[in-house]
Formats: structure tokens, sequence, C-alpha cells
């Protein structure tokens, strides 16, 4: 089955393209995306098992691209689950000052500003750092992830909270360039 990011990744694909229907098809799983600037729920039937909310791509403006899940046919019948709303965030905006450049998140995960609640945060508002220099932790499947400044300069602003959910490509700080 497809990770939540390549499915990303083909929705976005799919969004700047042409193509107003795509299909895929893997392991007994099949991924429906269809695109329309008009009704979409018009243009596509309703499937049986599961089917994931609209998903607004916030850099397509208007197009809505509609996504629908199918669990395979041999599959035991299962109570269907709610379905869970997602949206994708846009990118931070960084102020009309050129310098400034946000660290986004390289996963999905959970936002940790230091190695334990009784340590001091790895990164503050004011702070310099460096390319290589530790700002955050971010905790995927049990795994604690360092993430690096990959910027060198002054942190204008921490844009998440402690022990706040992150999406992949989310950001996380805004640093102003030396």
């Amino acid at each position: 089955m497809l990770k939540i990011q390549e499915i990303r990744e083909i929705i976005k694909l799919i969004d700047q393209s042409s193509i107003d229907k795509f299909t895929y098809e893997a392991d007994g799983a099949k991924i429906k995306i269809v695109k329309s600037n008009q009704n979409a729920s018009q243009s596509m039937p309703a499937q049986a098992p599961t089917t994931a909310p609209d998903v607004q791509d916030s850099t397509s403006g208007a197009q809505q691209v509609q996504q629908s899940v199918q669990e395979p046919i041999q599959a035991p019948k299962k109570e269907a689950a709610a379905p869970v709303a997602e949206t994708i965030q846009p990118a931070a905006e960084t102020a009309v000052d050129p310098s400034v450049k946000s660290i986004v998140s390289p996963m999905v995960g959970t936002f940790y500003q230091s190695s334990s609640p009784e340590s001091a945060p790895f990164a503050k508002v004011g702070q310099k750092v460096s390319t290589e220099d530790v700002v955050c932790i971010v905790e995927a499947m049990k795994l604690f992830n360092e993430i690096e400044a990959e910027v060198s300069g002054e942190i204008v602003e921490i844009l998440v909270k402690d022990g706040q959910l992150v999406e992949y490509g989310q950001p996380l700080f805004l640093v102003k360039e030396n």
C-alpha cells in the first residue's frame, strides 16, 4: 500500500496536470482520484467500504480532488470506521524579508523542543544556529529523529508547540539568515 506522503505527491501531480481521473491498483487495494472544477460528488459514484473526505490542495486554489480508497473484494466485511478529515497545510509565508527561511519537518510525527521534559529546549527565539545544529526532535513510529537547522542564522519564530503533531513539509521554525 502507498504511504500517505506518496499519495499526496500523486494528488499534487494529478492536480498540476490535465488529467481528470486517475486509478491505481496494487496488492488488492485501489486508489481512485477524480478532479473537477464543479461538484465532484456528481462525477463520482459512492464507493462501499471506505471513502476518504474531499481533500483541497491549498496550492491549487479552487480545484478539489476527491480521493477514494477501496479495500479488496475478498477481504471480510468490517464495520466501516468514520473517515478522518485531513487537510494539507500551506507552507508558512515568510515576511517581506527574503533572508527569512523556514526549517520544515522532514516527516510526519510529534514535535519536541527538547530531548526530555526536564531538559532545556534545543532552540529558542533569538538563538543563533548553524547548519548542523539540532533544533528539535520529531518522533515517528517510536523513533526520535534529530532535526538539524540546515540554515545558519537567528531563530525568529517557533511555529509549533511542544508535543504537537506535524506534517511532512510543515514549517517548524523561521530563521533569519546571517
